[in-house]
């Protein structure tokens, strides 16, 4: 691709947060970079030449195609840069390459553990929490564990046999913010205590950790420590305080927890150009061609978010026609993302085989996202179809990535029954009445309560309705008129 085509792939950016990778002329990904913006970022990589970096300028000279990922937030954008930029390896990319970039806490495997920052995260058996993507939340929350858990930081050698001298006890815990294990002032089971208490509050569980401290507050209570109560009072105060902040990443604090397999498994399967670290799912249902739905199901990092579901309710095509319903509901769907800069997906699954995804196919053209890779998946003998492919990708039945795709294609389904009912039983479940201007629901409902049906109804005489509360002579007239009643 020649730089002016690069222009004018990159001016069609939306101005939103997200992650770009850019490849060289082998569909080698050299460099991968996060944005706030990613038209405002990755444009400004092509305003001028004179580059103060040799190794900038060097870069934008191999850059022959760009790829985007849209994140919702700043901080997804700089999580995902940072496992994306592991994963691939870019040659551009020098500083996240072997190290983290976010910091990480760290309770370390001792007797008595220390708390530390670290931005390496090592196989040594400690505990880390993590990352952090506001380290200004992160400096927050160190103040408070210094102040109210007194946990120790120092590396200093712990006396096994006997105390050292007075003269050798540090600052910290003179000050009351260490509790001083190295001189014996506290026991192990007391000292891991406060790092049970810690534990919880980095992993979010302030509402455990208060509970916890409000029994010890009034068992001290009762023992007359009312200085001990006090100051379990003071942190439980100060928990609830610092809880109501966002101080990491929810889902993204634990790189080794999550198992993408399935979806390296989908790239190399389907030769995808990116990870397809978004999926969207699409199906179709009704009842005979009555009340037809269709909807779009989203996995992100291989897992649902519900949060994400579209339902459409199909206008443009009568009688079963599954196929044209297909194409309406991913015109609709993008046409929309493409309207309000949403993210679109790196891998479009639909349910069925390649007549679906034929009519899926001319959505994405009309629309010029062609670009997206598409995959249909045949429920009979689990085969996958590929644009520009006449034969079909057959998978091991316990292949990673053939079961991710079927938990989205069940979940499409499921998504698109359940949205199906609901359309259908209120379609029946609605009064004919309630079409009539002048009578709402509960009119209605007051009208059937007294008449016991729409057939008693249409048999009343226009004088006998109009004569009933709320009704009078105007609305009894079109009442009459849509049931068709004659005097």
């Amino acid at each position: 691709m020649d730089r002016e085509a690069l222009l004018k792939m990159i001016r069609k950016f939306p101005d939103k947060p997200g992650v770009y990778l850019m490849h060289d002329c082998g569909g080698n990904t050299i460099y991968i970079g996060k944005a706030k913006s990613l038209k405002k970022r990755v444009s400004s990589y092509f305003r001028h030449t004179g580059f103060a970096l040799p190794r900038l300028a060097k870069l934008v000279s191999e850059i022959t195609d760009i790829s985007t990922i849209r994140t919702e937030s700043d901080a997804e954008a700089m999580i995902l840069e940072s496992r994306l930029i592991k994963m691939y390896q870019p040659f551009f990319n020098v500083e996240m390459k072997t190290g983290e970039r976010y910091p990480f806490i760290k309770i370390t495997q001792e007797d008595f553990p220390r708390v530390v920052v670290t931005r390496n995260r090592l196989d040594d058996g400690s505990v880390y929490i993590g990352p952090f993507v506001k380290v200004r939340a992160l400096r927050e929350l160190l103040r408070l564990a210094e102040r109210y858990f007194a946990l120790r930081t120092c590396a200093t050698a712990l006396y096994a046999e006997k105390p050292p001298s007075r003269e050798r006890v540090c600052m910290r815990h003179t000050l009351g913010l260490c509790l001083g294990p190295c001189v014996k002032n506290c026991t192990e089971a007391a000292y891991r205590e406060r790092v049970a208490d810690l534990v919880l509050l980095l992993q979010g569980k302030g509402a455990d950790l208060a509970n916890r401290l409000h029994k010890r507050m009034d068992a001290a209570a009762r023992r007359l420590e009312f200085e001990d109560a006090a100051r379990l009072r003071d942190t439980i105060r100060a928990i609830w305080r610092v809880s109501r902040q966002r101080l990491s990443t929810p889902g993204m604090s634990d790189e080794e927890g999550r198992d993408w397999s399935p979806l390296k498994r989908l790239q190399e399967a389907l030769a995808l150009s990116l990870l397809p670290w978004r999926i969207d799912g699409f199906d179709i249902s009704h009842t005979a061609g009555e009340s037809t739905v269709g909807v779009v199901v989203v996995f992100e990092q291989g897992v649902a978010n519900n949060s994400l579901y579209r339902r459409f309710n199909i206008k443009t095509v009568d009688d079963i026609d599954d196929f044209r319903s297909m194409e309406e509901t991913l015109s609709r769907r993008y046409k929309k993302c493409i309207e309000s800069q949403e993210p679109l997906p790196q891998l479009i699954m639909i349910d069925g085989g390649p007549v679906q995804l034929d009519f899926a196919r001319r959505a994405l053209l009309s629309l010029g996202l062609e670009s997206i890779p598409m995959v249909a998946l045949a429920k009979r003998e689990e085969e996958l179809f590929v644009p520009d492919r006449k034969e079909p990708i057959r998978l091991g039945l316990d292949d990673p990535g053939l079961k991710l795709l079927q938990r989205v294609r069940d979940e499409a389904h499921r998504f698109a029954i359940t949205s199906h009912r609901k359309r259908r039983d209120k379609k029946f479940g609605r009064s004919s009445l309630e079409d009539i201007p002048g009578l709402g629901k509960n009119r209605v409902a007051q009208l059937l309560s007294r008449f016991g049906s729409m057939r008693a109804i249409a048999k009343l005489e226009r004088g006998e309705l109009a004569a009933v509360p709320g009704v009078g002579p105007v609305l009894a007239e079109r009442i009459i008129n849509a049931l068709d009643i004659s005097e």
